[in-house]
């Protein structure tokens, strides 16, 4: 059985949603609408964007939830001072801060239209070192730092340069179309 690498299931960088450190929120959910109508030869579609320096080297990410907690900039700030992001909640907690901190006041629209031009840079995830992977390496290696870092993608290393995404969605149907050939193989 030949063994699987990163550089097998990644996705190329020129076919992801990518913009620059300067783009506004507006231009990456734009890149990501984009993106996911051209990359129509997965089930799986994008559900991040790749914010590049003026060189085009990566810099950082925006997944979709961060283009909502953009939306709210209180989230932020209550993440900051109370570090409730690690930790669940019920529904009537959360409806609770909802109402007590003011969150989503006024109309949607309203909202998005003022979100719209927040520049990504003030709100996107700079990867750790944990989030980068060598091309060349095996999918148990990949699989073992996204468990670990409970990383939803990981980008891809080669040469020192980021040539593309490997996504938690496309390692789980290669690891599920092994595990399936495994228990074929064994009912023979």
């Amino acid at each position: 059985m030949k063994t699987t690498t990163v550089k097998d299931l990644m996705v190329s960088l020129s076919k992801y949603a990518t913009v620059t450190e300067d783009a506004s929120l507006y231009d990456a959910v734009l890149a990501l609408k984009k993106a996911q109508k051209e990359f129509n030869n997965s089930k799986y579609p994008h559900r991040a964007v790749i914010i590049l320096d003026k060189d085009n080297q990566a810099v950082g990410k925006v997944s979709q939830l961060d283009v909502l907690k953009a939306l709210e900039p209180k989230y932020q700030e209550m993440q900051d001072r109370s570090g409730l992001a690690k930790y669940g909640f019920s529904r009537k907690f959360m409806q609770s801060l909802l109402t007590h901190h003011h969150l989503w006041d006024g109309p949607l629209d309203d909202v998005c239209l003022k979100g719209a031009a927040i520049p990504v840079s003030t709100f996107m995830e700079t990867p750790s070192d944990g989030e980068f992977i060598e091309a060349d390496a095996n999918l148990d290696e990949a699989i073992h730092q996204m468990v670990l870092g409970y990383h939803q993608s990981l980008l891809v290393m080669k040469n020192g340069a980021i040539t593309g995404i490997l996504r938690l969605t496309d390692v789980f149907d290669a690891f599920s179309k092994i595990i399936e050939q495994c228990e074929m193989d064994e009912s023979e």
